[in-house]
C-alpha cells in the first residue's frame, strides 16, 4: 500500500489553493473544483465541498478539523517565517526548536487547518530527514 495524498475539503477552493501557493507550493488544477499541490514526497489535494458531495454528502465538513497537522520540511524555517509574515493571520507558535530536534513554525491556514513548517536542526533530526 502507498500513501498518496491528503485532501482538504473547503468552501473556498480558490482562496485556499492560493494560500498554499503563497507559502511555496505549486498547484495543478484538474477542474475548477479540484487541485493538487505536489512535492517530491507527498501531495496535498484540495477539493471543493461539491466534490465531496459526489462521494457522500456531508461526509466531510469544511473548516471543521481539530486534529490533523499538515507538515512541510523547509530549508530555513526562520527565513520562511520572515517572508510569510504578512500572509499568516493565525500564528500558533513562532519558530521554536522542539525537543525532538526540529525548528518548527505552527500556524493555521484560512480554513483553520494547522500547518507546521519545520527545519531539522539537531544531528539526529538532520540524519532522519536529510539522509
Amino acid at each position: 500500500m502507498d500513501f498518496v495524498s491528503t485532501r482538504i475539503i473547503t468552501d473556498d477552493i480558490k482562496r485556499l489553493v492560493q494560500f498554499y501557493e503563497d507559502i511555496g507550493l505549486k498547484a495543478t488544477w484538474y477542474t475548477e473544483e479540484f487541485a493538487e499541490l505536489s512535492t517530491p514526497v507527498c501531495t496535498l489535494a484540495i477539493g471543493s465541498k461539491r466534490t465531496m458531495d459526489l462521494f457522500g454528502a456531508g461526509a466531510a465538513v469544511p473548516k471543521n478539523n481539530q486534529s490533523l497537522i499538515l507538515e512541510f520540511r523547509v530549508s530555513d524555517v526562520d527565513e520562511v517565517f520572515s517572508r510569510l509574515g504578512t500572509i499568516l493571520d493565525d500564528v500558533v507558535q513562532a519558530p521554536t526548536t522542539q525537543p525532538w530536534g526540529n525548528r518548527s513554525l505552527l500556524f493555521r491556514d484560512p480554513d483553520g487547518n494547522l500547518v507546521n513548517l519545520f527545519t531539522p536542526v539537531s544531528p539526529e533530526a538532520i540524519r532522519k530527514y536529510l539522509n
